[in-house]
């Protein structure tokens, strides 16, 4: 894992001026493979002893195979180091598998966004045969 340039985060999230936000208030790591890039997350600071998880992503190719599972942790021993005592993170009300993941990752629900991805997105996402228009926040302690 290393500090990573912005063009490299576009994988997840279609909307490039959340993205470049996001990289310019906070800090992206990758993870590499034979100098591949097939990993990438974003620690951006919220409030005092909080950070956001945000942009997490995995190269589909290299999906299920554990990957995802180590960005996180490496997102949280990080943020523990960096001294933050809180972890929330952000997805979608259609994002299924991510909702099972983070949860089975100690994150608990906490909030809703409604009407997130609508205000913030010219186009309509569907996952799961499911607008997206929500965003469900989690969090859990570091």
């Amino acid at each position: 894992m290393k500090n990573l340039r912005w063009n490299y985060c576009y994988w997840r999230d279609p909307s490039r001026e959340l993205v470049q936000e996001y990289i310019r208030r906070g800090t992206c790591f990758v993870a590499e493979r034979k100098g591949q890039i097939i990993g990438v997350y974003v620690l951006l600071p919220t409030r005092p002893q909080t950070v956001e998880l945000v942009n997490i992503a995995v190269m589909p190719s290299h999906q299920g195979k554990g990957i995802g599972k180590k960005l996180l942790k490496h997102a949280i021993q990080t943020a523990k180091s960096m001294g933050y005592k809180t972890m929330e993170v952000g997805t979608g009300n259609s994002s299924i598998g991510q909702l099972a993941f983070y949860q089975k990752c100690g994150f608990r629900m906490i909030g809703i966004d409604f009407d997130f991805f609508t205000r913030h997105y010219s186009e309509a996402i569907f996952e799961n045969g499911i607008q997206c228009r929500d965003m469900i926040r989690l969090s859990r302690d570091l």
